[in-house]
């Protein structure tokens, strides 16, 4: 994620830079989906989202949009307790992770829920959902294969 504007117009460093191809995955997090890109040639996932596919270089008309499970397995993660960027801050320490979805691809998140001493390479996981600003929903991961999707606020749609 690149810098970008918060509501007060100070810059923040955790939020995405929404667009036309990528409005449908931001859109989706708001619901609580997790969405990954799916080549229709080499039959792949891929995360983060690209108009291609980066494992046959398939063009964007045999990439597809779809529902993730919401399932993973921790690769690895380092616990964050210093970094100057706003906003993060604020919210140190925190947990940033790779994860190895259930689809196949791996994804940069964070951990959340979970004490950093409790953490094991491997461990079980299941998306969740945070409100980074309004209306911006971001993935992250808690300990667990339960529910595939959860959230740490209501969606905006359920506060209504």
């Amino acid at each position: 994620m690149v810098g970008a504007v918060g509501a007060v117009g100070a810059v923040r460093h955790d939020l995405p830079e929404v667009d036309d191809f990528t409005r449908p995955y931001w859109d989706a997090a708001a619901q609580g989906r997790l969405l990954l890109r799916r080549c229709g040639d080499c039959g792949r996932a891929h995360h983060y989202p690209r108009e291609f596919c980066p494992h046959c270089w398939a063009g964007e008309d045999r990439v597809a949009w779809e529902p993730a499970s919401g399932l993973a397995t921790l690769y690895t993660w380092s616990v964050i307790h210093r970094n100057d960027l706003p906003p993060f801050g604020t919210r140190v320490p925190y947990t940033a992770a790779v994860v190895d979805l259930a689809e196949g691809p791996r994804m940069m998140t964070e951990v959340v829920d979970c004490e950093a001493a409790d953490l094991r390479i491997g461990m079980a996981l299941t998306v969740t959902f945070r409100e980074a600003a309004d209306g911006v929903w971001v993935a992250g991961f808690r300990p667990g294969q339960g529910q595939s999707s959860s959230r740490t606020q209501e969606p905006p749609a359920a506060r209504r």
